[in-house]
């Protein structure tokens, strides 16, 4: 494997890990092809194949295994390019394509912007940060899963009402220095569209488009 295509396995490995952490789910399951993450009891999916590698054979013998309804799989990949291996049954989901990003973790020590308020709590290896309004009510939050050196960012949410106020810079601020002070030096995530433009301004840099798919028999 050349020496790129095996920093972005593992950077993908490392995703996986932390976003097993962050949302509580079983540990990944090493699989032929890559990580299977059971996550069983959302409505939305039953589980999902992570492929480090995207090859066709490997593609084809993930999409082989499933037989259970709802079950997603995700491969750095653009969309387009993996749509012919996809057998009957199987849907690529272009409003999921996601892009895995990283960066070096520094401290900022973000400002809150007056009104708001910052409260940080670190539970099973995650920590998570929430910002509120003069009145209590949650204005944004996100969370970040300490693997080894890294610090996997997920679910970084602002709400409707109080966005373009830099309250998610605030929060991605936060989670970095916290997540230095637990030994972090990189942060890796999957970002939306939307999402990506903001970490972009926080010195955040794509490695991969990550391609989805959806077993729907």
């Amino acid at each position: 494997m050349r020496r790129g295509d095996a920093m972005l396995a593992h950077a993908v490995r490392t995703w996986v890990a932390g976003w097993a952490v962050s949302r509580r789910t079983p540990p990944p399951v090493e699989k032929p092809w890559g990580l299977y993450v059971d996550v069983a009891g959302n409505p939305a999916e039953v589980g999902r194949h992570v492929l480090p590698e995207t090859e066709e054979s490997l593609v084809r013998r993930a999409a082989a295994s499933v037989t259970a309804p709802r079950t997603w799989m995700k491969m750095p990949a653009e969309p387009g390019g993996i749509e012919a291996w996809m057998p009957p049954d199987w849907a690529v989901a272009w409003d999921r394509t996601g892009h895995l990003m990283a960066t070096d973790l520094t401290p900022t020590a973000p400002r809150t912007p007056g009104g708001y308020a910052v409260a940080v709590d670190h539970r099973d290896g995650v920590v998570h940060v929430r910002v509120r309004d003069a009145a209590g009510r949650p204005a944004a939050r996100g969370q970040a899963a300490i693997v080894g050196d890294a610090a996997v960012v997920d679910q970084v949410v602002t709400e409707e009402a109080h966005r373009r106020l830099g309250l998610g810079r605030v929060v991605m601020r936060t989670l970095a220095d916290q997540a230095v002070d637990r030994g972090a030096g990189t942060g890796i995530l999957v970002a939306t569209d939307a999402g990506r433009a903001l970490y972009e301004t926080l010195g955040w840099k794509k490695h991969a488009t990550l391609a989805e798919c959806i077993y729907r028999p």
